[in-house]
This record gives structure tokens, sequence and C-alpha cells, in this order.
């Protein structure tokens, strides 16, 4: 056969498989346009029970972070790394509690950039597993540390690992479900923060009565009950598909996804002869691997078209730049929005005037809030909330509280019991609104608006805006709380609120709606550069935008030949 025939028969063969990988592309985007809430939960619920294993990972950081900031306000944790005030009692000075927390986020800075390399190179699974070792050793350093010191170096060690684990489970739950669930499972991250939060605070609040050593010592012990049995579940659960197909790995890809879906799904691709491809799709039944495949593979392709490269310098060319700035702002405004604020709430609460034991009493109280907000959010998505509506209402709310807590301070001293109280309960109702609103949103909302090419990159540098805004609210902070230093109390609620207002501007102007787009969807829209007010109301086809550019290019190549 001469050579230009057998390149034309090539070339035709490739043709017929692109415009085949398209079809079945078009066909899984519009099955997932069409599935429903419980038809996702009968056709993936092994990716949902890996994904939940998954993300139960930043469970750890949650408890770490609980006993961090209530330790403050722990008299025997006071006594051992404290500092002897006029009184005669014991505080950690500002300059250490400010050292401890901010401690954690250079840890996870250094994490997450690591993350941003290694997970892309080594995949999910392994790189959750290697860190899981590592932060069973670096455990051992918080129970034996027998100063501040020591405890800092420990921060900075465990939030390397605590790093890795605040975007890949986030990125894995957005990549093993399909459009259905996607809101769910990525929220459902939230939720595990709130898990280790209740539990670390359940602890210590059990320790009160100790008057030992032990008394922060078992809680600080008790770290080690997480990485086993993590460990084991991660080790058995399949790789995201999504990154196989994008190391070209297709035939894993598959496995992997004939692991996440159901019998049912997985028979119904095989047995094509029984069973009618129409007939299939009519009634609904299960998934077909191939075109799911197809679809992940049409969407690598788009965004290799629409995208340079997948470093992180290409974050910030193009179109990603935009992306880049809304998952980054996304996140740092749960700081910006009065978190790291809350974050102390038992030593704020102590500080207005309510004993140790009623302290961790309204913080138990506010950290099962958070657990709760996030099924308050998933009823809220489900009757047809979308993302930005919520981001957006939930910092209005948040604000008027906030300045409710400003304008608390103003009560007379005679009655700061009463407004202690108040405050306590204020702060419940704050969190309350914060869980169903931002504090889990958030987690959707940069799970879904980076490209899946850039998307562990993407969320590295939103996660890593979140610690370096956290980092200068946790200076901030201790010193507008603690007696020694600026002492402001309630009023600091003034700087928060007014903060808060910043972010609703923000989020107005420039938050899409990703609510029941593919992400091939997606990539158009911000490629087509359409306002964030516009996304859920403007009309996109990838297919036909991909199938004008292929049709161009074939006409400039006929006329090159020519």
């Amino acid at each position: 056969m001469p050579a230009n025939a057998a390149l034309h028969s090539d070339t035709a063969h490739q043709i017929a498989a692109d415009k085949e990988m398209t079809r079945d592309a078009k066909a899984a985007t519009e099955r997932e346009h069409q599935m429903t809430l419980l038809e996702g939960i009968r056709l993936y619920p092994k990716a949902i029970a890996w994904s939940l294993l998954i993300s139960t990972c930043i469970a750890m950081e949650g408890y770490d972070v609980s006993l961090l900031s209530n330790f403050y306000a722990f008299p025997q944790f006071n006594a051992k790394y404290g500092e002897r005030q006029p009184d005669g009692t014991f505080q950690v000075p500002a300059r250490w509690q400010a050292g401890l927390s901010n401690g954690a986020n250079v840890g996870e800075i250094i994490g997450l950039f690591l993350n941003g390399w290694v997970s892309e190179r080594y995949g999910y699974r392994y790189t959750v597993m290697a860190c899981l070792v590592a932060i069973a050793g670096f455990t051992a350093i918080f129970f034996t540390a027998p100063t501040v010191v020591e405890l800092e170096v420990a921060e900075i060690l465990c939030g390397i690992p605590w790093g890795v684990f605040q975007t890949l489970t986030i990125t894995y739950a957005s990549e093993v479900c399909p459009v259905a669930l996607r809101g769910y499972l990525t929220t459902y991250v939230n939720f595990c923060w709130g898990l280790g939060q209740v539990i670390g605070i359940g602890v210590i609040k059990a320790m009160l009565p100790r008057t030992d050593a032990w008394a922060y010592r078992i809680p600080y012990a008790l770290q080690w009950m997480w990485p086993l049995p993590l460990f084991i579940g991660v080790a058995l659960a399949p790789e995201s598909p999504w990154w196989l197909v994008r190391r070209g790995r297709i035939e894993e890809a598959r496995h992997a996804l004939g692991r996440l879906t159901s019998g049912i799904g997985a028979r119904a691709m095989v047995d094509e002869g029984a069973l009618g491809k129409g007939e299939k799709e009519e009634r609904g039944e299960g998934v077909d691997l191939d075109e799911t495949i197809a679809m992940m593979r049409h969407t690598t392709m788009l965004e290799e078209k629409l995208t340079r490269g997948a470093t992180y310098w290409d974050c910030f060319r193009g179109v990603d730049l935009r992306r880049t700035e809304i998952v980054c702002m996304v996140w740092a405004m749960q700081n910006l929005a009065g978190n790291s604020f809350t974050g102390y709430s038992t030593y704020f609460l102590e500080q207005a005037g309510l004993q140790p034991s009623k302290s961790y009493d309204f913080a138990l109280g506010q950290y099962g809030i958070n657990m709760a907000g996030v099924f308050g959010a998933w009823a809220l998505m489900a009757r047809g909330f979308g993302r930005r509506t919520l981001y957006l209402y939930g910092l209005c709310g948040l604000c008027v509280i906030l300045m409710c807590l400003g304008f608390l301070g103003l009560v007379k001293a005679e009655k700061r019991d009463q407004s202690a109280l108040a405050t306590g309960a204020l702060m419940l109702v704050w969190a309350l609104i914060y869980q169903c609103t931002v504090g889990t949103v958030a987690y959707s909302l940069v799970g879904e608006l980076g490209s899946r090419r850039l998307s562990i990159k993407t969320v590295v540098l939103g996660r890593n805006m979140y610690n370096v805004v956290g980092i200068v609210c946790s200076v901030l902070t201790p010193y507008m709380l603690n007696p020694s230093a600026w002492d402001w109390q309630n009023y600091a609620g003034f700087f928060w609120g007014g903060s808060c207002f910043l972010c609703i501007i923000y989020t107005y102007f420039r938050v899409p709606e990703p609510q029941g787009r593919s992400f091939a969807e997606l990539d158009l829209l911000f490629e087509k550069g359409v306002s964030a007010r516009k996304f859920a109301t403007t009309d996109v086809d990838v297919f036909d935008d991909l199938a004008s550019d292929e049709n161009e290019k074939g006409a400039e190549t006929r006329v090159e030949k020519n």
C-alpha cells in the first residue's frame, strides 16, 4: 500500500475514533444531567463509600485544631506551657498563641505545595497513605513535648500531611462521583472537620477533673487512633479515574470506574448483547463505563486545547487566572468572614465572663452545629438553592451576627453575665448560619471551579491563600481577645463584621454558579468570559464548540495541502 494511502487510512480511522468518542462523551454527559440524586446513590454506592472514607482523613486536622484553640482556656495546659499573670493565674502569652496556630498553617502551606506535585505524579492513594504514616510519627512529639517550643515543632510537622488532606479529600470526592452527587460528597469534608472538633472538645471536657499532666497528654495520644484504620481503607480504595485518564492509563481508569459503580451498571456495560444500547438508556440501567471514560477523555482533550500546561504557573495564565482567583478568594473568605475569630470561642467566652465548664458546653454545642450544618446545607441544595446563592446570603447573615456581637460590648459591667450568655447564644447562631452556607458550600465551589487538568494545583493555591489569611487572623485574634494585650472582647465583632461586608461585595460580582454543570461546560463558560451573575442562565454546548473547532482545523489542513 502506498505511504500516502496508508496515512490517509490511519487519519480516517482516527477521525472515526474521535467521532465515536465524542458521541459517547455526549451521551454520558446527557445521562449525568438527567440523573437524579436517588439514581446517583443507586448507581454510585461504592464511590460514595470510598469518598466518605478518604474524606474522613480531614477529621484529624479538625481534632488537633480543636485541641489547640480550646487548650488556651484549659487550666492544666496553661499551668504547663503558660506564664504566671499578676493575679496568680496562668496564660499562654498571645505571642505563643499566635505562634502555635501559625505553626500548623506554615506546615500546611509546605504540605500543600508538595501535594500539588507529588499527588499528580504518584496518584492520590499513595500520597494519602504516605501522609498517614508521617502523621503517626509526628504525633509522638505532641505527646512528649516538655516546652511550648516542642509543641511549635509538632504543629509545623503535622501541618505538612494536614495540608495534603485539605486538598486531596476534596479533589478525590469531586472526581469519583457524577454531577448529581458532587455537591454532597465535596461538602462532606466539612462534616469530617466538625466531627474532629466535636471529638476534640469532648475529650478536653472529660479531662477537666484531672489535675496531672495526663489531662493534656491523653488528648494528644488519642490522635494515634486515626492513621491505622484509615491507612488500611485507603490502601483498598480505587484510584481516581480522572487522574488515570490524565496519565493515559485508560484501561486502569475503566477498571477503577467499575469499582466505583454498582454491579447493575457494570453488568449493563459488559452484556450489551443481552440489552441493546438504546433500550438500556431508555430503562436507565446503570452506568456505561465506555461512555463515561469517553467523557473524561473528551474533557481532558478540551482542557488541553484551552490550557497550555499543567504547572503552577499555568494557574495564572489566560482564563485559568480567573478560576484561580475565585478559588483562592472563596477559601480566604471563610477566615475573613470571622471563622478564625469564632475558632477561639471557648477562650473568647471565658474572657467574656463565663466559667470554663460553661465555655466548653457552648463550644461543644457550636461544634455539634458544625456537623449538623452540613446536613442543613445538603437540604438547601436538594431544594434547588445554588452554591452562589447560599454563599452570598450566608455572608449577609454572618455580617449581621458579627455586628450584634460587637454591640453587646456596650453592655454595662454589672450585666456582664447576661451579656456573656447572649454572646454565647449568638455564636451558636453564627455557627449554624456559617455551616449551612459559607463553611460547607466553599468545599463544593473549590472542587468544581478549577479545571480538571489543574484541579489539584488550583485547590492547593486556594487552600494556601486560606492559610496565609489564617496566619494574619491568627496573629490578630489572640491580641484582640487576650486580657494582657488589646483586650477588645466583644468589640472584635465590629472588625470582623466590616471584613465580612467586603466579602459580600466580592461574592456578588465574582463568584459564579457551578450547580448542574459538567466540568467541560464550566471550562467553556470560563473560556467565553461569561459574567459570574450569568453563569446559571447561559446555554453552552461543548460538543458543538469542539466540533466547529475541529472543522476549522480540517479546513485549514486542506487549504495547506492544496
